[in-house]
């Protein structure tokens, strides 16, 4: 498994956090670690073309932006119902929980 990142999806993630420090119970320093973090073990994909919009979210489009230029095929996440139509990319999206039995 590796994680997959573009400078757009890793501004998103740091907007994310930052808009959410309070919730999340984070300081600017915690956030910064954990983008530091993001950069050090996952691996940037240039992204060459643009085919945007293509999901009901424009959020989630830099997710799958993503994978199919990195050739990922399948997408972690809690909110599946949001990729609904990934897979005319040929990219799956399946929950933590299913991920975790595929594995056992």
């Amino acid at each position: 498994m590796k994680i997959v990142l573009s400078t757009a999806l890793l501004f998103e993630y740091e907007y994310i956090l930052k808009e959410n420090r309070t919730e999340l119970g984070l300081s600017d320093r915690d956030i910064d670690k954990v983008l530091d973090n993001l950069c050090k073990f996952g691996e940037h994909q240039k992204i060459y073309f643009l085919w945007r919009p293509c999901l009901s979210d424009a959020k989630d489009d830099l997710i799958l932006e993503v994978a199919v230029a990195s050739g990922t095929k399948t997408i972690v996440t809690h909110n599946v119902t949001d990729f609904k139509g990934s897979n005319k990319f040929g990219v799956r999206a399946i929950a933590p929980r299913k991920l975790l039995e595929e594995i056992k």
